[in-house]
């Protein structure tokens, strides 16, 4: 099974992905993922990306592609995959058909009120990197890191303002993306904003 996972920040990808992969015996593939082993590992492909990187510029499409490309071939993915943060464009999707067939497209969709609850909770510990939720997970003392003791702290991307700027910048770049998987009758919508346990229980039953 191949699929593509969709949503807005704070529609809980991380968190269903785990599951989904898990049940299907397929590995979650995350650009993010992908670039940071390209470039500590330091394949010519990862040093290629960080020279964009350094420089504050988004990697291109191309090498993107490439990554991708590279990250598929590999054994763990003779049964699937699942695609989380590619693709991003009309572009990146056409060139994804070139490589492989996609089976499903997956699109976690939230309200804002939804996301802003749920990113502008989380705190992170600023020496270890921990991360908590003030409803949904948290610390055993309020404010610090249960595992090093440091201070929590609010990342300045998950305040409220810098929140709406980010689901803005996503719902505009993914529009287009939308539209072609639909008209592909590859797209499923599910609503993200319920427990997690419906949510998981809709993408399963979406993707069988």
């Amino acid at each position: 099974m191949r699929i593509i996972l969709l949503g807005p920040p704070g529609a809980g990808k991380g968190t269903q992905a785990k599951t989904i992969t898990g049940e299907l015996g397929i590995p979650h593939i995350s650009t993010g993922d992908i670039l940071r082993k390209a470039i500590e590992e330091k394949t010519p492909l990862g040093l290629k990306a960080k020279e964009y990187m350094d420089k504050g510029h988004l990697v291109p499409d191309d090498l993107m592609i490439d990554l991708i490309k590279e990250r598929i071939k590999k054994k763990d993915c003779e049964k699937g995959f699942l695609l989380d943060g590619f693709p991003r464009t009309i572009p990146q999707a056409q060139a994804l058909e070139e490589l492989s067939p996609i089976d499903k497209v997956i699109k976690i969709k939230i309200e804002n009120d939804v996301a802003i609850e749920r990113l502008s909770g989380r705190r992170t510990c600023k020496r270890c990197g921990a991360m908590y939720h003030v409803i949904y997970i948290p610390p055993r003392k309020e404010g610090i890191c249960d595992r090093c003791g440091e201070e929590l702290i609010i990342r300045d991307d998950d305040r409220e303002e810098a929140i709406l700027k980010r689901l803005e910048v996503y719902r505009k770049e993914t529009r287009p993306l939308i539209e072609y998987y639909r008209k592909k009758g590859l797209l499923a919508i599910i609503d993200g904003g319920r427990r997690k346990e419906e949510v998981t229980r809709d993408l399963l039953v979406s993707i069988k």
